[in-house]
């Protein structure tokens, strides 16, 4: 039997100041992870929140449209895509029904979608109308500078019959706090500077996109915005369900982020003409 290894004591020494240098390091490392945004999984990197993201954490899957709903009423199928697509395949999603498209175009007043150039022209050349959306943070920044930088970077429209109004996606903040840190009442002045300011620098209104449970939630069921903003709602489910206040029916719907091609599909309420009918304005 060997006899065990002498450790001088200076080397005892040194061994257990490394070990305890070893241990703070994976200490560090283990806060350095941000802090989960209302429990969920880590906070992403600023930028990164897409349409329907909250939606499918915070409410989930409950059913997917029968295709026989699409038959029954004229219902023309779209997508929308950001950074998270990548380059998109345009024409497969032409030859499968895509007739309308929605690119992120900005986020804050920092992000600009890297891919936006491909997708944006990419659905144009395929024949799809398209426009550009904007992910709303109220917590960094006022509703009508967020407006400017949308305007300035992808928001703008042209009446030329393929330019879709922009959209406004206010929804469950991926960052952190649901609601942004805002009260019912600060949220609803937010969404009214961003859609003042917007209708100044284009001449349209804006879409909103959001998902009833987020606006009961955030906004009080606020019901001012129904009478002049398109509604685009966001419910992965076998039936739209309820709206949000101030609206009897929805212009858009995002019923799945699992389809083919691209996850995020829609359903524009209208055929084809009535899509022309909303990008002529």
């Amino acid at each position: 039997m060997r006899s065990p290894i002498a450790v001088a004591p200076g080397h005892s020494r040194l061994l257990a100041a490394g070990v305890v240098l070893a241990a703070q390091s994976l200490l560090l490392s283990l806060s350095a992870v941000p802090a989960a945004a209302d429990g969920g999984q880590p906070v992403p990197a600023r930028g990164t929140a897409r349409m329907g993201q909250g939606v499918l954490e915070h409410e989930g899957v409950l059913g997917r449209p029968a295709d026989v709903d699409r038959a029954a009423v004229a219902r023309t199928e779209g997508v929308d895509v950001s950074s998270h697509q990548g380059n998109v395949a345009w024409p497969t999603l032409w030859k499968s029904g895509v007739k309308w498209a929605y690119v992120k175009a900005t986020e804050g007043t920092s992000y600009r979608n890297p891919y936006w150039t491909q997708q944006y022209r990419g659905s144009y050349d395929a024949g799809m109308i398209r426009g550009g959306y904007h992910f709303a943070t109220p917590d960094t920044s006022g509703g009508a500078a967020q407006a400017d930088y949308f305007a300035d970077h992808g928001g703008a429209w042209s009446k030329d019959g393929k330019t879709l109004p922009g959209v406004l996606d206010i929804e469950y903040n991926p960052y952190g706090a649901t609601c942004y840190g805002r009260t019912k009442s600060q949220m609803v002045s937010w969404i009214k500077s961003f859609l003042d300011r917007y209708k100044s620098r284009t001449g349209r209104e804006a879409v909103i996109y959001t998902s009833t449970n987020w606006w009961t939630q955030c906004t009080g069921n606020y019901s001012g915005f129904g009478s002049r903003n398109p509604l685009w709602v966001a419910r992965y489910a076998s039936t739209v369900g309820t709206l949000p206040a101030g609206w009897s029916f929805q212009t858009m719907w995002q019923y799945t982020s699992t389809g083919a091609t691209v996850g995020d599909h829609d359903r524009f309420n209208g055929d084809l003409a009535r899509v022309k009918e909303l990008a002529t304005g």
